[in-house]
């Protein structure tokens, strides 16, 4: 919920100066989606609704954003699992009906510093996991990319050491693997900026980033872009 009208209209033209591909995906809030679509780039929505149409005032659909040529949906943020009280239940149906109108998933995950203190983050991460996508089809599985975000480094400053970002995504691929024999690509985010990039981006499993506030500066986020892409 970042960014006025006045600001998103020069963030655009500073945009449509670089040459982007469809590996970068533009998530910004609902009102501005129309100005991200027709470029190179993909453009996903922050959130869809638990309801397929109906009388759900300020909701969006599913099938509304696919009908805008929206092509991926975040579900399951943790700031929509914490501020709005999204459980694993509330998550699975919005994934189904994502899904279900054929748009690209990004599932996120994560656990609270309580739960990592308490060495529960693998049982917190495998019961996220199972609850959005056990019985999913596996040709909709292939839609589904899995975003590993510890909720105690978003907006914290605070990231893990590459080797426990490395350790955590072995172990999701892993389960994923065992649980429903498809391989599933995850991103990391969580305080992912342009100064700690070059680090983040030596992990070698790690398949992308989920950032958050850098990329409202359009200058930082083209610089973690260009570090992915080059490095």
């Amino acid at each position: 919920m970042n960014l006025t009208a006045k600001e998103i209209n020069k963030y655009l033209k500073e945009v449509e100066k670089k040459k982007y591909n469809s590996q970068v995906v533009f998530c910004p809030s609902a009102l501005y989606l129309p100005y991200f679509l027709g470029h190179d780039f993909a453009v996903g929505i922050q959130n869809v609704a638990a309801y397929e149409n109906g009388a759900y005032t300020g909701e969006i659909s599913a099938s509304q954003a696919k009908s805008m040529k929206i092509s991926y949906a975040i579900i399951g943020h943790s700031e929509r699992r914490g501020y709005f009280q999204e459980t694993d239940e509330v998550v699975a149906t919005k994934l189904r009906l994502a899904l279900k109108e054929n748009l690209k998933v990004i599932l996120c995950i994560g656990e609270t510093l309580e739960e990592r203190d308490s060495l529960s983050t693998y049982k917190v991460l495998k019961k996220q996991v199972k609850a959005a996508l056990q019985g999913i089809d596996k040709n909709d599985i292939a839609k589904v990319t899995i975003a590993y975000e510890p909720i105690w480094a978003i907006g914290t400053g605070r990231v893990p050491s590459n080797t426990e970002i490395e350790d955590t995504v072995s172990f999701l691929k892993d389960m994923v693997r065992e649980l429903l024999h498809v391989e599933i690509p995850v991103l990391y985010g969580g305080s992912v900026t342009d100064e700690n990039i070059q680090t983040l981006n030596k992990i070698p499993n790690v398949d992308g980033y989920l950032v958050g506030g850098a990329s409202t500066k359009i200058e930082k986020f083209n610089k973690i872009i260009e570090v992915v892409v080059t490095q």
